[in-house]
């Protein structure tokens, strides 16, 4: 690839949108292997170490996500804070995909230092591009009844409910078991980020459509008969066809929204969930506490 020029990235968990770098090369001639600086050769080989320690805990998709984001970078920056000024300067994407190269950059950075490469990390003169903070999309009980009702089948149906039941990412539900599945605590053991092991709640509605589609279709490996591709297609198609949003993202807001909307505490919403942290849980439930805030406005009117 010519100097700048970034792949767009495939993932939409931490999906960078369409970057691409503003003096990227587009020659449709031959193009020979680019020759790197001794610097930029280093950072190659450190980028090499840095995938190999993390490789048994991250999920491709994660090494696929830092790949795209640190290989442009690597190879035509070097990793100062003017290089790294640089290289989100030549990013053609808007700010909320800058962001998630800076995420990448940063936990790269803080590796190298943390393993005695860099002595001073070079993000301490580099200001984050600073996303929009929106209110993301969240489903309320009624629009996740009509989308279940709407699904054209009992594994689509189930599929759903799990999802807004317990939470679950889009590879943790691609990835359950018939013997991961608790039906005394109506539990599910998945593997999360990080390979981190945790159990996703579901209701007893759910456990009688998990329980119907089993009996029906065998206790194969692969409880769904998809994979996670086929998911996210499957829900895409109801997305089309009701005019809701319909995907993992989606469900994990609404999950996180509706225990809130019910009064629980967003500590016990976090540990459910599997996050690492309030902070997502907070992001995911921004649009439930303007609800509770525009009710006490309403009142004084």
């Amino acid at each position: 690839m010519g100097k700048g020029g970034l792949e767009p990235p495939r993932l939409s968990a931490h999906d960078p949108k369409s970057c691409s770098s503003a003096n990227s090369d587009t020659s449709p001639y031959l193009v020979f292997p680019k020759l790197l600086t001794k610097t930029q050769q280093k950072q190659v080989d450190l980028l090499t170490k840095f995938f190999t320690s993390r490789r048994q805990g991250l999920s491709p998709h994660t090494i696929a996500f830092y790949r795209t984001c640190l290989n442009p970078l690597v190879e035509n920056y070097e990793l100062t804070p003017e290089g790294i000024n640089g290289f989100l300067s030549n990013l053609t994407c808007n700010t909320g995909g800058k962001f998630a190269y800076f995420r990448a950059i940063r936990t790269f950075c803080n590796w190298l230092v943390h393993n005695d490469y860099l002595t001073d990390n070079p993000l301490k003169k580099v200001d984050p591009p600073k996303p929009a903070r929106k209110i993301l999309p969240s489903l309320t009980i009624q629009q996740v009844q009509y989308l279940i009702d709407s699904a054209s089948n009992l594994r689509d149906k189930c599929i759903i409910s799990l999802l807004v039941d317990s939470g679950m990412r889009l590879n943790e539900i691609a990835n359950v078991k018939t013997g991961d599945i608790d039906w005394t605590n109506h539990t599910i053991k998945v593997w999360g980020k990080g390979n981190k092991q945790r159990r996703a709640p579901f209701t007893e509605n759910t456990a009688t459509m998990l329980s119907e589609w089993l009996s029906r279709n065998g206790h194969s490996n692969n409880v769904w008969n998809m994979t996670r591709r086929g998911i996210q297609s499957m829900l895409n198609d109801y997305k089309e066809r009701t005019g809701f949003p319909c995907n993992a993202h989606t469900f994990r807001r609404t999950f996180a929204s509706n225990l809130h909307r019910r009064g629980m505490d967003i500590e016990h919403i976090m540990r459910l969930g599997g996050w690492e942290s309030l902070d997502m849980v907070l992001r995911y439930t921004r649009s439930v506490r303007f609800e509770d805030s525009l009710k006490l406005y309403r009142q004084l009117e």
